[in-house]
């Protein structure tokens, strides 16, 4: 497919030519006071040699082999939401047919789709408001894959990982499910320049008209230059009454951890007269407690503008085309690459790699029937494999992911990639992998 979902986009307002990123900050302006240190190097890594070119893609999920005759899931939903209110919803089990075909894991990669704003952050000064914009943008861009997704993704099974290479955009990321109470997820990526680590524990609460997914966790950003950001993720609302959408809200904090710049995105919150949809995002940005003459505007859905100090705005980021072939999980074309085994994957990946879940497979095949019996098999087993390892005094241990000590969650870093995972790829040696997965019935 080449790149159809290659790099951001810059546009001019009102134009649909492809802006200059001279075009968003001019180097040496006025903003870039603390910025003298010059741009992070692009020297090639060895990992990025060694990758294999971008696959052909496919545009689609495959055509259920059974018919979908789930049009009653939101009176469903309801019948069983009703008895927890107020309750933590993850301890819930939940039919099959309120899944879409993917992991949790696999939607946490999905915070890297736009990674391609990352590659041109690293092309600018180390603590600059210009590369402060493309982090932000960045971080705005990893909600835009959850408009009109209703349907939750499978919870990974503890062990369970996912790998992903994307040459088109010179990255790859891999994530675990690293505790299974609460659910916590680790993730860590990398690309030409920089590395991203994050650890989450989501919480979800039903609140009588809506599901309300809390996030605690830290997403971390480096550049190879030693330039570093954190963040934390805001409040996402699934409000189920009337017509179905999804909604964040809530103040995004970007801090450069060098210097005293700092970034305060707004996503707003829908009014409760109107019970509309809001996705727009507003952000202003500040160095040393004040703010500066340029803000960010638009929407997690669409896209972004920034605004200059001279009063001119230019686009920053939009999003890609949805795929022309539509499905009930209305998915992106990125999420559709996912969990797709690509003839170079085949005899490479980890056993406990999400695309192998035999439940989620089925469900994308649109085989019901085994999707829901192989889902009930993995609980089971699940449920015998922790049992065993608390009779034998054994627990089960993260393989490529280790625990900070003293980490707090949603405060501090919890959990760090400890190496050795694409090593273990390369080698074909997945010796340290239990069978989570088993036989499939």
């Amino acid at each position: 497919m080449g790149r159809d979902i290659g790099g951001a986009m810059e546009t001019e307002e009102g134009q649909g030519a492809a802006a200059n990123d001279q075009h968003v900050v001019h180097e040496g302006s006025p903003l870039n006071s603390e910025s003298s240190e010059g741009s992070s190097g692009q020297s090639e890594k060895e990992w990025l040699r060694e990758m294999d070119p971008p696959p052909t893609r496919r545009e689609a999920l495959p055509t259920p082999k059974q018919k979908d005759d789930h049009s009653s899931i939101w009176s469903i939903m309801w019948s069983i939401l009703k008895e927890s209110l107020g309750k933590d919803l993850t301890h819930i089990t939940l039919p099959f047919f309120f899944n879409e075909p993917l992991s949790v894991l696999q939607k946490t990669m999905e915070d890297l789709e736009y990674a391609d704003l990352l590659n041109k952050a690293a092309t600018k000064p180390p603590k600059s408001i210009e590369r402060m914009l493309y982090v932000a943008a960045f971080a705005v861009s990893s909600y835009s894959g959850t408009n009109n997704r209703y349907l939750k993704p499978f919870n990974p099974l503890l062990g369970e990982t996912f790998e992903f290479e994307y040459p088109e955009q010179n990255w790859r990321g891999l994530a675990e499910k690293v505790v299974h109470h609460p659910t916590i997820i680790a993730m860590h990526g990398e690309g030409e320049s920089w590395s991203f680590e994050a650890d989450a524990d989501v919480r979800a609460k039903f609140w009588g008209r809506s599901v309300e997914l809390m996030p605690v966790g830290l997403i971390r950003l480096k550049f190879d230059d030693g330039d570093e950001y954190n963040w934390a993720k805001v409040t996402s609302s699934l409000h189920i009454m009337g017509k179905p959408h999804i909604e964040h809200s809530g103040i995004m904090q970007i801090s450069n951890l060098q210097s005293s710049l700092l970034a305060k995105i707004k996503f707003e919150a829908s009014s409760r007269l109107s019970w509309g949809e809001s996705h727009q995002v507003s952000g202003e940005f500040l160095r040393d407690k004040e703010k500066l003459p340029c803000t960010l505007t638009g929407t997690w859905d669409k896209e972004l503008s920034i605004t200059m100090p001279n009063g001119a705005k230019r686009k920053i980021w939009q999003t890609y085309p949805m795929p022309k072939a539509e499905s009930r999980y209305n998915m992106t074309k990125f999420a559709i690459y996912l969990n797709e085994v690509t003839p170079g994957l085949k005899g490479k990946l980890a056993p406990t790699d999400s695309r192998l879940r035999p439940d989620q497979h089925a469900l994308e095949q649109g085989v019901y029937d085994q999707a829901n019996a192989e889902k009930k098999r993995l609980e089971v087993k699940q449920r015998a494999v922790r049992k065993a390892a608390e009779l034998n005094k054994d627990p089960l241990e993260p393989i490529w992911f280790e625990q900070i000590p003293k980490g707090v969650a949603g405060e501090t870093a919890m959990y760090k990639y400890k190496g050795g995972y694409w090593e273990a790829r390369k080698n074909g040696n997945w010796e340290r992998c239990r069978d989570i997965f088993g036989q499939a019935s």
